[in-house]
């Protein structure tokens, strides 16, 4: 990619941008849904950083005699009071599962979660691990008489429930690993980040603030934020590519002196629009390349990027096998995954279908809106920190 005319080279190997002071956003807002009626609820949060934000679900399944939560949504009060209502219905809330060893943003919920339900058993993915240190769990705030080891330890509600793990795939700092599974009376199978499907258009959770979608649908920091269906479906377009490439091609990266004449514009003097600090710029249609990552799915149904090119690019194999596994379930109707869309609708074939897909088309490519995950990639192999070794 071209450098634009007022960026130098470094600008574009060395993005700036991540280091800039963040200003909190607000609080913490959750839409619930009725995904299966009297079956599967979802409660669903953003998270992520400077808007990049990214619709994040935790998935509340009616078991016999109460309810398990699967992969933990930060327990605020408006979760907390919508949980009880549950219970009301339902009975207690008997188990909290982490589903996956290595995603943070599911992890970090859980030790409050399990707090705010004490008799609650928590289920954790084998192979936790933290960083700079590797601390036990309950020096994490995992409680320790009531934290149970998923497979090691059986499995939760297994009468009711199928499990399945993709991985464990070592990834030189720590493993990943995520366990799914099949509710049998609804027919949804749970996961948390192996398969996404991006939504359409932005989801019903930005409803309940559409900052992040206005704030990235300007061109330039002195931009007002403007609430038009428009401007959040081009706001929308552009976080689902920052969150799938992390730096998709056609995003550049103005220099600091730019960045800086265009910011404290009236219009965009608050916290909200991060006083017109807006560190980037688009060189050609964020829509056309939201189209193509769209195109690359199978009935809805992809890999995310950023998961297939930074932790799967050499486990194709292991990926494909699993779905394969997964394809011989019986039962499956829809599938639930911990982020975006949901529910998807979904059938033993359409898994099988997926698998030949995998197998048969280009894996984490290099180029394009690949680029920055590539060399990335690359980074990590050249610097020994994760292994360059094909996972089969």
């Amino acid at each position: 990619m071209e450098a634009s005319p007022d960026s130098s080279p470094a600008d574009q190997r060395w993005p700036w941008w991540p280091l800039l002071p963040l200003y909190p956003y607000g609080r913490k807002r959750t839409l619930v849904r009725e995904l299966i009626p009297d079956q599967l609820w979802s409660f669903e949060q953003l998270q992520g950083v400077f808007y990049v934000a990214v619709p994040i679900r935790m998935t509340v399944v009616r078991v016999r005699g109460g309810l398990m939560l699967y992969a933990s949504a930060a327990p605020t009060g408006e979760v907390r009071r919508a949980l009880r209502d549950l219970e009301a219905r339902f009975g207690p809330v008997q188990s909290i599962v982490l589903p996956t060893a290595s995603g943070l943003e599911h992890k970090l919920p859980v030790p409050p979660l399990a707090r705010a339900f004490p008799q609650a058993q928590v289920w954790v993915t084998p192979g936790q691990w933290s960083f700079p240190l590797s601390l036990p769990l309950p020096w994490l705030g995992f409680p320790a008489k009531r934290t149970r080891v998923l497979g090691e330890d059986g499995f939760p509600h297994g009468d009711e429930l199928q499990w399945s793990s993709l991985g464990p795939l070592d990834l030189g700092l720590g493993r990943f690993q995520e366990f799914a599974c099949l509710h049998k009376a609804s027919g949804a199978l749970l996961m948390t980040d192996a398969l996404v499907a991006i939504n359409q258009e932005p989801p019903e959770l930005f409803n309940l603030d559409p900052t992040p979608l206005l704030f990235h649908a300007r061109d330039r920091g002195d931009q007002p934020l403007i609430d038009t269906p428009e401007q959040r479906q081009k706001g929308w377009e552009r976080l689902a590519l920052f969150a799938s490439f992390l730096r998709p091609e056609a995003l550049e990266v103005p220099p600091l002196s730019a960045l800086l004449a265009r910011a404290w514009h009236p219009g965009c003097r608050d916290p909200r629009s991060y006083f017109g600090i807006y560190p980037f710029q688009w060189a050609s249609s964020s829509t056309a390349a939201f189209a193509a990552l769209q195109a690359q799915a199978v009935d809805r149904l992809l890999v995310a990027p950023v998961l297939e090119r930074l932790v799967f690019p050499r486990a194709r194999p292991v990926v494909v096998r699993w779905l394969r596994e997964l394809s011989q379930w019986e039962g499956v109707r829809w599938i639930v995954p911990a982020h975006y869309d949901a529910p998807i609708p979904c059938s033993p074939e359409l898994l099988g279908r997926l698998a030949h897909a995998f197998e048969q088309r280009p894996w984490a490519p290099e180029d394009g809106n690949w680029e920055y995950l590539a060399n990335l990639d690359q980074l990590l192999v050249r610097t020994g920190v994760v292994p360059s070794e094909p996972l089969e």
